[in-house]
């Protein structure tokens, strides 16, 4: 079950209001920043990126500073990030290819963005988003998790999601909705206990209104 059109607008309205800050966790100067950052993001907080980045890109700074790199040196500067040997080996791969393929450049292009390793739909997403402000909806456990408990998507599926939040939220909307779902999970609709009581959209969120029924 999905809320309507009208209803997925009023709660955009009531989220922007509520969060009028919203932006990217991750610090970044450039999109190779974002791209290697956003890998290094999986299971990983932002917090903890943006720590080992600015040490990072202090000493590598471009994708052939990346590619020319021992995996076992990147290894060891991106400890801290978790599954550092899969990260490593990803990021130096990537690095390759965009030596090889583009010139040194990041693509701009989804398709193309989901060729390179350790870059799945939601990480080409961001790029999208954050790095080239194109119109784009990345879905990551917050968004997955608030957008279904909301009735923004009915699905289990991630792809699915996206399409549906596609549907409902109007394009010029997208990248921004991104990142207030995000807010919005952190903040109140977290994946246990959510604070629906507090919630300033709770008189349209599904969850909240079955949860009300039950009781």
């Amino acid at each position: 079950m999905r809320i309507i059109r009208e209803e997925a607008s009023e709660v955009i309205k009531i989220l922007q209001e509520n969060y009028p800050d919203t932006r990217s966790g991750l610090r970044f100067n450039n999109v190779f920043e974002l791209l290697i950052a956003t890998i290094l993001s999986a299971q990983c907080t932002d917090k903890r990126v943006n720590i080992v980045t600015e040490r990072l890109f202090s000493k590598y700074k471009t994708p052939y500073d990346f590619a020319d790199m021992n995996q076992e040196a990147l290894e060891k500067e991106i400890k801290d990030c978790g599954l550092y040997r899969n990260k490593s080996k990803n990021i130096i791969n990537t690095c390759k290819i965009l030596c090889e393929k583009y010139n040194g450049e990041v693509p701009d292009e989804l398709s193309k963005l989901m060729e390179l390793p350790g870059v799945g739909r939601k990480t080409a997403n961001v790029i999208l988003s954050n790095g080239f402000l194109k119109e784009a909806i990345a879905v990551d456990t917050h968004v997955f998790r608030v957008s279904n408990r909301i009735g923004f998507a009915d699905s289990k599926d991630v792809f699915k999601t996206e399409m549906q939040l596609r549907d409902i939220i109007p394009k010029n909307l997208w990248s921004k909705s991104h990142h207030l779902l995000i807010y919005h999970g952190r903040n109140i609709c977290t994946a246990r206990k959510p604070k629906c009581n507090i919630c300033p959209i709770n008189h349209i969120c599904l969850f909240n209104k079955n949860a009300m029924k039950i009781e």
